[in-house]
């Protein structure tokens, strides 16, 4: 196993519930007769659960610094970003505005589940279509340039925090994982696969940055719930770029360290298939977990997939990355109730 490298982390604001605990899914483990643990960042916090806490507490602490008042950030209707956003700069006393995607912004989506949320931290919310979506930084200009005309001081947080400064969540919780693992069984820690799902490509930037920088010798992939591998390939190879290039000596990952799980996007992004809200079913009766259907659902649902074509494919042990989510599930109860 090669040397971790030395480095420092930069100064964050203490947000998630951390360190989050590794569990093993014992019957799940059975099933397919390998190690599986949840490393369960879904217990990060209640308003601020998830994986978007842990780039949030840098992300946010670079805000305060600047003396911000306001935040800009943007994701899908039901973003999990956006609301953890909206509650951490309500912790910090900043305000919030938020673009949300939605395919007629002039018939927004039921004020339910994370919209609901949004609008009880006091979030103002700003509807706008798929296309002007793919125009984010266009509509985060104007946005920011109205603030500022207003008198406010606005800073903007890309979609899912995913930059080099909000990686550094993720190399965190690599170092959570590596003490994870060396309680459990130090002579298997470089046949540990983590597995994770991939939404805006910086928390697996995080995980596969970390595992260099900590020498863990783990095997990282994500599962892409949107778009393709060749895209995410692309999106965390240039966040990896920009944060070897802003904080490290050298380089130490390169686009061979980047594996993406394709093919199990289904209908799309937050779009759910009747197989994969049966594998959310069928996980909370086996092990009392709860997954969403836009990340961890599809993430969990590949896993199992390509366990049940090759019970060896990932090795002798797994932790899946619980990412949180699950106020996601309230706004498909409906679709949930047909498979119960």
């Amino acid at each position: 196993m090669s040397q971790s490298i030395s480095f420092q982390y930069p100064e964050r604001v203490q947000l998630a519930q951390t360190p989050t605990p590794l569990q093993k899914m014992e019957r799940l483990s059975d099933r397919f007769g390998v190690d599986i643990y949840f490393k369960r960042d879904d217990y990060t916090g209640t308003e601020l659960s998830g994986n978007k806490v842990r780039k949030l507490e840098f992300l946010l602490h670079r805000a305060l610094q600047m003396g911000v008042d306001t935040v800009i950030t943007c994701g899908g209707a039901q973003s999990n970003h956006c609301r953890a956003t909206a509650f951490a700069a309500k912790r910090l006393g900043l305000k919030t505005v938020l673009l949300l995607r939605t395919p007629n912004p002039a018939q927004p989506p039921a004020t339910e589940a994370n919209i609901l949320l949004d609008y009880l931290a006091d979030a103002t919310v700003i509807w706008i279509t798929p296309e002007q979506y793919q125009q984010r930084n266009l509509y985060f200009a104007r946005q920011a340039e109205q603030l500022v005309a207003a008198g406010a001081c606005p800073y903007i947080i890309p979609e899912g925090g995913s930059n080099a400064l909000g990686a550094w969540g993720y190399v965190s919780a690599v170092e959570e994982l590596v003490n994870d693992v060396k309680e459990l069984d130090a002579s298997v820690a470089a046949t540990t696969t983590v597995i994770s799902a991939v939404g805006s490509g910086g928390t697996t930037a995080g995980l596969v940055l970390g595992n260099k920088l900590f020498a863990a010798g783990f095997r990282v992939v994500g599962v892409n719930v949107c778009d393709d591998r060749e895209y995410f390939q692309r999106v965390i190879g240039t966040i990896m770029d920009d944060f070897q290039e802003r904080y490290l000596p050298q380089s130490i990952v390169s686009p061979a360290d980047i594996e993406i799980l394709d093919g199990y996007v289904g209908k799309g992004y937050a779009l759910s298939q009747p197989a994969e809200l049966e594998a959310i079913r069928d996980l909370a009766r086996l092990e009392g977990v709860v997954l969403d259907p836009v990340y961890t659902g599809k993430a969990y649902f590949a896993m199992i997939s390509e366990l049940e074509k090759n019970p060896q494919c990932f090795g002798p042990r797994i932790v899946f990355v619980h990412t949180g989510g699950l106020f996601g599930l309230f706004s498909i109860a409906e679709q949930m109730a047909a498979v119960l």
